[in-house]
């Protein structure tokens, strides 16, 4: 019995700086779960030139944590500046341009300009000074620009190219006419046409987003199916004009010689009299 208290005794020192290890990584583990904030959408913000920029942060706390401090932060692109765009729950712009509304979670800007894009950064600070970030890309919309269409005519495919627009949304006509898929079919995004019908005419791509749209035309061969009927109408409609000139030429040739030959049978027994 004395040896086995002599090693409880020895074993109890070595237990306490590990049960201190355990509840330590316990505490740890809470207390960084206890504040967290991030985006719904970690895809990139397009605002439209003088329109209103609103970011909105979520931001979890535990039953008894509050918010002592949110931080916005943006950093230009491609200078790598960087700056505090608002704070609450002090500092704001003076002229009233960039508010921040929910407790700090919601940034916004009046009347969006280039030069507010970049990355926003969020920071939100516990009475406790735990601190959290999360970060948003923002970028000016900007209209299709530039559009052209590339061909590969051994393969009879088209490709429409826009130089910087943003979410462009492709389409493409044949004639003036929408695709239809006896001419060709389209891909997923839009942008390539797969020619199954004769290669022949004008294709047209057109692009468009929020601001408008802009077209590019390849122009292929002439359709020969088309050119070949219409010289058939058109021969066609001579050959009937022939015909009706002929006609007529004929009735009127044949009423005159009528006329003449009544003509002379009435003369005949008068000049026989005298």
């Amino acid at each position: 019995m004395g040896q086995k208290e002599v090693m409880r005794g020895d074993m109890e020192p070595r237990r306490q700086p590990l049960i201190r290890t355990v509840l330590l990584l316990q505490v740890w583990l809470w207390s960084g779960q206890c504040l967290s904030v991030h985006f719904p959408n970690q895809q990139s913000v397009y605002v439209i030139r003088g329109q209103d920029l609103i970011l909105q942060a979520q931001i979890q706390l535990l039953d008894g944590e509050r918010v002592a401090k949110v931080t916005w932060d943006r950093t230009a692109k491609p200078s790598g500046e960087s700056g505090t765009v608002a704070e609450f729950p002090h500092r704001v712009s003076s002229d009233g341009r960039v508010t921040v509304e929910h407790q700090g979670a919601m940034l916004k800007i009046r009347s969006y300009q280039a030069a507010d894009g970049g990355v926003y950064t969020v920071t939100v600070t516990d009475q406790s000074g735990q601190r959290r970030s999360a970060q948003r890309t923002v970028q000016e919309y900007l209209a299709v620009n530039h559009v052209s269409v590339m061909v590969n005519v051994s393969h009879a495919v088209l490709h429409c190219m826009e130089a910087w627009g943003t979410d462009p949304s492709f389409s493409w006509l044949h004639e003036k006419v929408a695709m239809t898929d006896k001419v060709g079919q389209v891909s997923a995004d839009g942008a390539s046409l797969f020619v199954s019908g004769p290669f022949c005419g004008h294709f047209t791509c057109v692009v468009s987003n929020r601001l408008g749209h802009s077209s590019a035309t390849y122009t292929a061969e002439p359709c020969e199916s088309t050119n070949r009927s219409t010289s058939a109408v058109v021969v066609f409609l001579l050959l009937v004009l022939v015909l009706v000139a002929t006609a007529l030429a004929f009735l009127l040739w044949r009423r005159r010689r009528r006329g003449h030959s009544r003509r002379e049978r009435l003369r005949e027994p008068y000049e026989e009299d005298l």
